[in-house]
């Protein structure tokens, strides 16, 4: 069986130029997932019908000479965070499962206007909370790159589709990092978008001023293709920006040029060193001279206060997790688990987030609620959201000095499976470079900068730029990807094991 390792730009060229079929890409795909997936398990849900049934159509506007979009008929994987109309949406956890949503979030309305054929539905860490896809209800998702290790998390199984093949395109959701370290360590990229700049209506929450979805692909142009037909204003979301899109292909497209002059770099001081794997900085060291060589000015800058964003982040997210997670009280909808007797409702919902919630959603749960209780509301949450500021001013303060700011994407590569499930301290450290961004609302992303010279797999860059300037990171980031490709031959997946014949 021959695999697609087509872009899917590429793949939405061969589409207008006749060479292929909506129906056979999507068939493409649906038979590498059948083949592999038993052993990656990126996906929760496959619709394999109501995929094929909207190629069809994608094929039929082609042939009329009326494409919806650029991507018409090129399929994509998404989030199981992200609601979808017919199709189940459990958020990776048990207290969800089988919920099938009535409408659609209005990103995949989106894609579904767009024409873009939904493969199915991605594992995850359940509700998001984690950063490694291993805190899943339905069991751990694998790294393609070696199946031993993780995928990185909450989005690991979107990262997971598109290293392995399985899908050209996929959509995460990043809270603190869950699309740009899972793209970090598979070999993708991975997009934070603006906070606003993507609708969150049909997310489910986890913490709704961090929460944001975005694009997970092989390329920086895919990124933008997909960015710009997820993106835009949506009434349905009160935290949506109501200003226009920048022109994100264009950036992509003028940077694969190569060509820098002028663009000011920031190397963020906080955000490397000590707890950085030394294969991780290496490439990073590499990536910012290749920028450098491209024209660009490269400056060291400090953002002090980010030291404390970790703590920051693990306070104010809890907080909003455990007042959205309230909701799964076993009266509504989900699951319901009745004790023996005759339980009162309190019995019930007890019993059932007991029983539909796991380790990590109750630890967060429990520090959540503590951070908001009567007498630690100040000393905590309160505290929590004046060094959240802080944070931004650095922010602010660097982008004066610079037109984006760049570090590693995540300390170190792929962890092995199991390695950090029972301490969630170290967990937490992997979202050290991602996390300032969500708390500041700025656009990020991870670019793929080379395999780690200690195990040989992936690291990414990280590319930061100021709210609303999201075409800066797409500029900066098909520039570094051009200048790579050059000097590997090639896209980095390239070098991935093949996965053909993988068992589970």
């Amino acid at each position: 069986m021959t695999t697609d390792r087509r872009t899917a730009s590429e793949i939405a060229d061969a589409l207008a130029a006749g060479e292929t079929t909506s129906v056979a890409v999507t068939q493409s795909h649906l038979d590498r997932i059948a083949e592999v997936d038993g052993a990656v398990h990126a996906f929760l849900q496959v619709d394999a019908e109501g995929a094929l049934r909207d190629a069809a159509s994608a094929d039929e506007r082609r042939a009329a000479g009326t494409p919806a979009s650029a991507l018409d008929g090129v399929p994509i994987a998404v989030k199981d965070v992200i609601a979808t109309r017919g199709l189940p949406t459990t958020c990776g956890s048990r207290i969800l499962e089988g919920w099938v949503p009535p409408y659609d979030a209005t990103v995949v309305a989106r894609l579904r206007a767009a024409g873009l054929p939904i493969l199915g539905k991605t594992n995850m860490d359940e509700f998001a909370m984690g950063s490694s896809t291993e805190h899943s209800a339905y069991g751990p998702t694998h790294n393609p790159w070696d199946l031993t290790r993780i995928p990185g998390g909450s989005g690991g199984g979107s990262a997971a589709a598109v290293a392995a093949y399985e899908a050209p395109l996929a959509l995460g959701t990043d809270t603190g990092g869950s699309i740009r370290q899972p793209g970090a360590v598979t070999g993708t990229v991975g997009v934070k978008p603006t906070y606003g700049g993507v609708s969150r209506y049909g997310l489910v929450a986890l913490a709704n001023s961090l929460d944001q979805a975005g694009p997970v692909t092989r390329t920086v142009l895919d990124a933008a293709l997909l960015h710009e037909i997820i993106g835009g204003h949506d009434p349905l979301d009160s935290t949506s920006i109501e200003q226009p899109m920048p022109a994100l292909v264009e950036a992509a497209l003028r940077g694969a040029e190569g060509d820098l002059t002028g663009v000011r770099i920031g190397v963020v001081t906080e955000l490397g060193g000590e707890g950085y794997q030394a294969g991780v900085l290496a490439r990073f060291r590499e990536s910012v001279e290749l920028l450098t060589k491209a024209g660009a000015e490269v400056i060291e800058v400090s953002c002090p206060h980010f030291v404390h964003a970790l703590a920051t982040y693990y306070l104010i997210l809890p907080a909003e997790a455990s007042s959205n997670l309230a909701r799964f009280d076993a009266m509504r909808y989900g699951l319901r688990v009745t004790p023996d007797g005759d339980p009162s409702a309190e019995d019930v919902m007890r019993a059932t987030r007991e029983a539909g919630f796991g380790d990590e959603v109750k630890r967060r749960i429990i520090l959540g609620t503590y951070a908001l209780s009567s007498g630690y509301y100040d000393a905590y949450y309160g505290q929590a959201q004046k060094v959240r500021t802080l944070i931004s001013r650095d922010f602010d303060a660097a982008f004066e000095r610079a037109d984006v700011l760049v570090s590693p994407t995540a300390p170190t590569t792929a962890f092995p499976l199991g390695e950090k499930i029972d301490d969630p301290l170290a967990m937490y450290l992997n979202d050290l470079a991602t996390i300032p961004a969500n708390l500041s609302g700025v656009p990020g992303i991870s670019v793929p900068s080379g395999l780690a010279d200690e195990d040989g797999l992936p690291a990414g860059v990280q590319i930061l730029a100021p709210a609303l300037k999201d075409d800066r990171v797409y500029r900066v980031g098909a520039a570094l990807e051009a200048l790579l490709a050059r000097e590997w031959g090639g896209r980095l997946l390239d070098q991935a094991p093949e996965l053909k014949g993988a068992t589970a």
